[in-house]
């Protein structure tokens, strides 16, 4: 098998954008170059109010973080009540806010959409942990681009465990991958073992076969790829635990507990970063 490097125009290992950066970019993005017209032509800009961040309905908090930058870079006071991971019912008061109500209004839209996406994240994770307990539940690299980093935070909120954050921090061996190198997977495995001693390495299996060649090659990890539950039980029963499972594919809330239930280590579920509904909080501002 031969290695070849990446080309310099490949980026690996770099952080993507920090909380700062992202809230910049939100509020801009909102503000534009004359900001909140419609404040400056209706508000004094002497006027101060107070607002309340409040949950609408039953969730767990994410994006705390988050929302701290938010108030920072817009000039508004925040006592926070709630830490990432606490539970809400309708009512439950996240924050108190106190500015300039021209401020507090510039805030309110970027504020309530990353606590409503990240809280939402945190909400699916949490019923998708208690479904597949004691199986891990894994979030993906199917994030919203720029967001990766808050999106997992918010997968842990909800009790759900970081897999791969990129391409760089796991070695995931896919059959696009051998049939492009056009090398096998106990090479692959070997090299990886020479030239990543401290990566983690995980083969994609679809079928027992599948699962029989990736024991033999040694690997840590074997990702259980789209079978049903008759076959991810006997690939529990043929590991024997000498690798660790994770079974993935369309896991909707009832296909993970099911396949959780076969003993897998883990399932990993898409779903929780591409397709959570947004958490619905609400800013209550006083007159």
């Amino acid at each position: 098998m031969s290695i070849v490097a990446a080309s310099p125009q490949m980026l690996t290992g770099v952080a993507g954008p920090g909380v700062r950066d992202v809230v910049r970019m939100a509020l801009a993005e909102d503000l534009g170059d004359r900001g909140d017209v419609t404040s400056q032509l209706l508000i004094p800009e002497s006027a101060v109010t107070t607002a309340r961040v409040v949950s609408r309905q039953d969730g767990v908090l994410a994006g705390r973080r988050a929302g701290e930058e938010v108030l920072r870079q817009t000039g508004v006071d925040g006592t926070w009540h709630l830490a990432d991971g606490a539970a809400l019912t309708p009512g439950t008061v996240v924050a108190d806010l106190t500015g300039p109500a021209r401020n507090v209004l510039a805030a309110e839209r970027t504020l309530l959409n990353l606590l409503c996406r990240l809280s939402g994240i945190a909400t699916m994770t949490r019923s998708f942990v208690d479904a597949c307990a004691p199986a891990q539940v894994l979030d993906t690299r199917k994030t919203t681009p720029g967001l990766r980093d808050l999106e997992k935070a918010a997968v842990a909120a909800g009790g759900g465990t970081n897999h791969r954050r990129g391409l760089f921090d796991r070695v995931l061996v896919k059959d696009n991958h051998l049939a492009i190198a056009g090398a096998g997977l106990a090479d692959a495995v070997a090299a990886s073992r020479q030239r990543w001693p401290d990566l983690l390495v995980e083969v994609e299996a679809d079928d027992l076969d599948g699962v029989r060649t990736a024991l033999d090659a040694r690997v840590d990890w074997i990702l259980l790829d789209n079978m049903d539950a008759a076959t991810t039980r006997e690939a529990v029963t043929l590991v024997a635990g000498r690798a660790r499972l994770e079974a993935s594919g369309r896991m909707t809330l009832e296909r993970a507990a099911e396949h959780a239930r076969c003993g897998v280590d883990a399932v990993s579920v898409g779903a929780l970063t591409h397709s959570a509904p947004t958490l619905d909080l609400g800013l209550d501002i006083d007159a």
